[in-house]
């Protein structure tokens, strides 16, 4: 194989690169336009932690080249500092010390003392966490409990509404944990983190999924009632199942009010031990609290009509190729992967580990509750019953 020359990428070339990252193209199909291997643009991005870096911008109060030019002239021309600093509508003293910091009057040059003026402006303010301790260590201890930055954020302010030092936004925790240059928090915390990423990925980045099965007999999510849709009324679920290596699955249930979860350890993906073991899970719930659930394509709930029969709640089926009409189950999912990667053995676990896992969930506050936790909410609603 031929040796290929190490690129030195420009700085348009690199602001390319930034573009289509944030714009949500994989590594690869960056790597693709440049004629690279997707680990040299890793190599460009990675530094930052996938995060662009801000583009570096002069204070309006900083001495211009322009200024500068006319302080080289002055001293050339015999001028007092004073007589310097009148004609630039400055203060004496910001000129004397211009003049001072770059090697005096005697070898003052413009465009060198620019250039180091730029130089020595670069230097980053710590950010928040940086200059706390006690924050630093709320945030790495919530970390370590596998909440997510935004509910970490969430809490604090909740926690601290009017101690506003001890308060972070999620993007500073973000960034502490990406950009390791800041030396704040632990590379390992990013373990903590649901992707366990290296680097940033793109808001705008996307991995599609596709609808399976044909249900006999289904009722469309287009007849479920007005009430379900708003979330006003609790007592209505969205599930699915989650897949593992072994032929080994855990049935996933969500309700779409309180964001509540429950898991349910399954034999198999056939109809007969999926349904079977929602029947079972449902007997822990009081009726009023388990009044319809909301399932995929799947062929795993063929047999649905058991299920309605068994415990008189309603199954609705979402349209073909759209998980977004189960978003809250989704998002579940995907944060149920912390615990569960892809390929690993799920028949291993058992209904209280599930269990455990299910109340860890509950008890991590949620943005979209206001930053109370689906524990909280649900045993209000079971209260409300009682």
């Amino acid at each position: 194989m031929p040796y290929r020359r190490r690129i030195k990428y420009s700085s348009q070339q690199k602001a390319e690169m930034w573009d289509r990252w944030q714009r949500g193209d994989s590594l690869k199909d960056i790597g693709r336009g440049f004629d690279r291997p997707s680990s040299s643009i890793y190599g460009q991005l990675s530094p930052t932690g996938g995060i662009r870096p801000p583009n570096r911008k002069r204070s309006r109060l900083a001495l211009s080249l322009r200024e500068r030019e006319e302080i080289s002239r002055g001293i050339v021309g015999g001028l007092s500092i004073r007589s310097i600093a009148a004609k630039l509508g400055r203060s004496p003293s910001t000129i004397g010390r211009e003049i001072k910091r770059n090697r005096g009057h005697n070898h003052y040059r413009a465009t060198s003392a620019d250039l180091a003026a730029w130089g020595r402006a670069c230097r980053p303010k710590l950010c928040k966490l940086a200059c706390s301790r006690t924050l630093r260590l709320n945030v790495a201890k919530k970390l370590k409990k596998n909440w997510s930055p935004e509910q970490i954020a969430g809490w604090l302010k909740r926690e601290y509404p009017r101690e506003d030092q001890n308060q972070v936004s999620h993007e500073t925790i973000y960034k502490s944990l990406y950009i390791q240059a800041r030396g704040v928090l632990k590379k390992e915390m990013l373990q903590c983190l649901r992707t366990k990423r290296t680097i940033r990925r793109s808001k705008h980045s996307t991995m599609k999924k596709s609808g399976l099965g044909q249900i006999k007999d289904a009722i469309s999510i287009s007849e479920r009632p007005a009430s379900v849709e708003d979330r006003a009324v609790p007592g209505h679920w969205e599930g699915d199942l989650i897949a593992g290596s072994k032929n080994s699955y855990i049935a996933t249930l969500v309700e779409r009010h309180t964001r509540y979860v429950m898991l349910a350890k399954v034999q198999n993906k056939d109809t007969e031990s999926v349904v079977s073991a929602l029947i079972k899970q449902s007997a822990s719930l009081p009726s009023e609290l388990y009044k319809s659930l909301t399932w995929d394509r799947g062929m795993e709930l063929a047999d649905h009509k058991r299920f309605s029969l068994a415990t008189n709640i309603d199954v609705y089926f979402c349209d073909p190729r759209s998980p977004w009409q189960r978003g809250s189950n989704e998002n579940t999912n995907r944060l149920l992967r912390q615990y569960y990667p892809k390929g690993t053995n799920l028949s291993l676990h058992s209904q209280a580990a599930l269990n455990k896992v299910a109340r860890e969930l509950n008890e991590r506050p949620r943005k979209t509750l206001g930053f109370e936790t689906p524990a909280e909410r649900f045993n209000a609603c079971v209260a409300s019953i009682s």
